[in-house]
């Protein structure tokens, strides 16, 4: 294939612009720079060629592509950190925001940068955010090679190192502003220009003025068809390339049918057109476009209840530990991180060794062994010995939800309210342009100004959108409350499997009970000071509720946290630890296999000490429970809901138990966490739907298959993937009203639904006949949409009033 130069106006194959000198001739296409050519070649030869089968010319302009040393910062270190979101020896994790991404073209060509370059493992993009996501093996490329990838076909990601780290602010969108300008301005001259049509029957001071009249009317259309009807025209064009229809078809299909008949009208002097209707429609609809997106935006539930991600972590300040949340966290904060406690920002690590869990970040559960200043990423899960770090860089708290659902191990069934409204519109539209088809049919023989006018209503007045945003708005708004009353959800999807609830399994020790109250008695051996301190310093490592009380009994404020090594914790048994002089073991019996008292004496939880290899004594807590734990059962019973609790401990509280739960049956104890995995399958193999809340030490497996796991959160840091909430533990006692919130959801989404139907059909009825102009019908839509949208926002906070989750 050869190249030649061609002295000719062309349109460039890559990016459609066209060639202002020379055009290069490459494989018999025409390109505007060697750049385009350049981004040709590469497609070519990776057999991505498909690219220009989306969208013709779909590229941007390659013009100037010469990169030299462009990104040679990208090689500092200190700068790429601030780029990277998460590192290890196989990968590495990005995110960019690239401005051109603007069709279906860029979403397939960027989704398939593995085939541009080996090194980049996997990319995903986000089209609303106009933003990708990519992972790349750092042995095969690196962050320069990357984005230079990415800037030599014409994403160029959009860099500002100095803004990483601040919240983007949303911009306005000023395309549409200037279309409104026009649409505007074109409409009302059009209705000036037709007053003669309206209120003297279409009698001019002669003919001159009559064609003059129309044809200025036609030349003010063209603007507006042109450009400010490009938003549905372009929208329809696309879907109809992906042969699929979007809410766009029918108001394109209508706006192109008025301009072509309005168009042979003028010419061929049959009548006066349609312009003042087709420029109404537009201006109207743009104009309830904007007036939706605003209304959208100022209920931005879906991103605003992340900022309520309820993480907390414990901070040093000199030897004093404070817990605090991840929202005020600030750089060079020192924490103190315990075994299993997700790590939640960028931290630097100050302990001289550390072993940390990835599989929430990146999928991999192969620990990485760090050591004294290495750094570490958000998202990590220490394991075994507590580790003391230094904050680097706070993330986002979008970040780590966005973690939280995407590795949650669960097996997520599409929402059953997005599926039905996939049914709907997947029909809607088709239904709607053959209603509008046989109304022009019908009416044409009669009256063709009546039958343009009931065409194109029926185009314009019926809209799925408010069946599409139900939901989403919702839900968005109920976990907005929620969040803000300490009940933090996962996604919405939570609160559709929330009620479909009948069964609620409890953990006892940290769920029922307190987790940080008991009454602490100690039987054994005399412990020296030293050696309680050592024992403080290992408790103090574990987030389990007993060994956090007996770490307050100790007074382990005094205790030495960096003095304890070589940590191990077997969940639902116990923990190990070197503290010199002395190897320390705590848990239970089993753990420390001892033999097991007889039933009367074995009455209270209990935690065994042994150290080098002797049990010196145990621990012995007399658990408080929750005062809201009686009343919580019993308005779970009275809704009709099955009540279950699952224990790790023995059976001494069994009579207590019986007389708070008002039942023998379903009380279970010596439950490993394997165990009460089990139960919880056993129970939904029955198909009950299962509720699990616990405490998310030892019950994460049954929080993680259960139906519903809710996690409850004291002022610490376990936080669990697998669950689908998090309660603090204020709200324990607010379960039952949680189940009857999610109910209520459901039901304001069904009547929403219907009413969205009664709109559709009314409007319909009226379009049909040719009474309703498409002005007043583009008017009409966007208002019954967003009204729809504040009804279900109202009536879900109303709700939430009602069973006092909003004051």
């Amino acid at each position: 294939m050869s190249k030649a130069i061609l002295q000719t106006q062309t349109q460039c194959y890559h990016c459609g612009e066209n060639c202002k000198e020379e055009a290069v001739s490459f494989d018999q296409k025409n390109f505007c720079c060697p750049g385009c050519k350049l981004v040709y070649e590469v497609l070519s030869e990776n057999n991505l060629c498909n690219y220009y089968q989306l969208q013709d010319s779909p590229g941007q302009t390659q013009q100037n592509p010469v990169l030299g040393e462009r990104y040679a910062f990208l090689d500092n270190q200190e700068i790429a950190n601030r780029l990277i979101r998460f590192r290890d020896a196989d990968s590495v994790h990005l995110r960019f925001h690239i401005p051109s991404m603007h069709c279906s073209s860029c979403i397939w060509l960027l989704e398939h940068l593995n085939r541009l370059d080996g090194g980049i493992l996997r990319s995903q993009t986000h089209f609303i955010q106009k933003e990708i996501q990519l992972v790349y093996d750092p042995s095969r490329t690196s962050l320069r090679k990357v984005v230079e990838k990415l800037h030599e076909i014409g994403y160029a990601p959009e860099l500002n190192l100095n803004e990483l780290e601040q919240k983007t602010k949303k911009t306005q969108n000023r395309s549409r502003i200037y279309k409104i300008g026009v649409a505007g301005f074109a409409f009302g001259n059009i209705m000036l220009l037709s007053f003669p049509e309206y209120f003297a029957g279409g009698v001019y001071h002669g003919n001159d003025f009559h064609k003059a009249f129309s044809y200025l009317n036609l030349f003010l259309s063209l603007p507006v068809f042109f450009y400010s009807a490009s938003e549905f025209l372009g929208n329809a064009l696309l879907s109809f390339r992906q042969r699929v229809v979007n809410i766009d078809f029918p108001i394109a299909v209508g706006i192109v049918a008025m301009f072509l008949r309005s168009i042979y009208e003028i010419t061929t002097d049959s009548g006066p057109g349609y312009f003042d209707s087709m420029t109404g429609l537009v201006f109207f609809m743009l104009i309830g476009r904007n007036f939706q997106s605003k209304t959208y935006d100022w209920l931005s539930f879906d991103r605003d209840y992340k900022s309520y991600f309820p993480i907390a972590v414990s901070r040093l300040t000199g030897q004093k530990e404070e817990p605090v949340a991840v929202q005020d966290l600030r750089i060079n904060d020192r924490l103190f991180i315990r075994n299993q406690e997700i790590i939640p920002a960028d931290v630097i690590l100050i302990s001289d060794q550390a072993e940390i869990d990835y599989s929430f970040v990146s999928g991999e559960s192969r620990p990485v062994y760090c050591e004294k200043g290495d750094r570490i990423y958000a998202g990590g899960r220490l394991q075994g010995s507590p580790a003391e770090v230094v904050v680097q860089k706070v993330v986002s708290h979008s970040y780590i939800t966005q973690l939280w659902n995407q590795s949650s191990g669960k097996t997520e069934i599409k929402s059953g309210f997005q599926t039905m409204v996939n049914h709907i519109s997947r029909w809607f539209v088709v239904v709607t342009l053959l209603i509008a088809t046989l109304a022009l049919l019908y009416w044409y023989p009669q009256d063709v100004s009546r039958a343009m006018r009931a065409f194109t209503s029926v185009l314009v007045i019926a809209c799925a959108c408010a069946l599409a945003l139900s939901a989403p708005f919702t839900f968005g708004n109920m976990l907005r409350i929620l969040g803000k009353k300490g009940i933090y959800l996962k996604n919405a999807h939570v609160l559709e499997k929330l009620a479909d609830v009948d069964t609620v399994l409890f953990d006892k020790t940290g769920t029922l009970t307190h987790a940080e109250q008991a009454e602490v008695h100690y039987t054994g051996s005399r412990l020296n000071e030293d050696l309680s301190q050592a024992i403080a310093s290992l408790a103090q490592s574990s987030s389990h509720p007993l060994s956090r009380m007996l770490a307050r009994h100790l007074q382990a404020d005094g205790a030495s946290r960096s003095s304890v090594y070589d940590v191990k914790e077997i969940s639902g048994m116990g923990i190990e630890g070197n503290h010199t002089p002395y190897f320390i073991r705590l848990g239970s019996r089993k753990f420390l296999q001892d033999e097991i008292p007889d039933q009367d004496v074995y009455r209270l939880s209990e935690v065994g000490v042994q150290v080098n290899g002797e049990i010196l004594g145990y621990f012995q807590f007399r658990n408080l429970y929750r005062s809201e734990a009686a009343p919580l059962i019993q308005d779970l019973k009275n809704d009709g809901y099955r009540v279950a609790v699952i224990s790790g401990d023995h059976e001494h509280e069994r009579p207590y138990l019986e007389s708070l739960t008002g039942q023998k049956e379903g009380l279970k104890f010596d439950m490993q966490p394997l165990d009460k995995l089990k139960e919880v399958n056993r129970i939904q193999d029955e198909g009950r739907k299962a509720m699990m809340v616990g405490d998310g030490l030892n019950d994460a497996g049954a929080l993680m298959h259960s139906h519903v796991g809710l996690a409850l959160a004291e002022n610490i840091n376990n936080f669990t993937p697998g669950c689908d909430g998090i309660l603090l533990s204020k709200n324990f006692g607010s379960i039952h009203r949680l189940i009857r919130f999610a109910k209520s959801g459901h039901r304001i989404i069904v009547i929403s639904f219907i009413i969205s139907l009664l709109y559709n059909a009314g409007g319909l009825w009226f379009a049909v006949q040719g009474t309703l102009s498409p002005v007043i019908a583009a008017i009409l839509m966007p208002i019954s949409t967003s009204s729809l949208v504040i009804y279900t926002v109202l009536a879900s906070s109303l709700k939430a009033y009602r069973l006092g989750f909003k004051k």
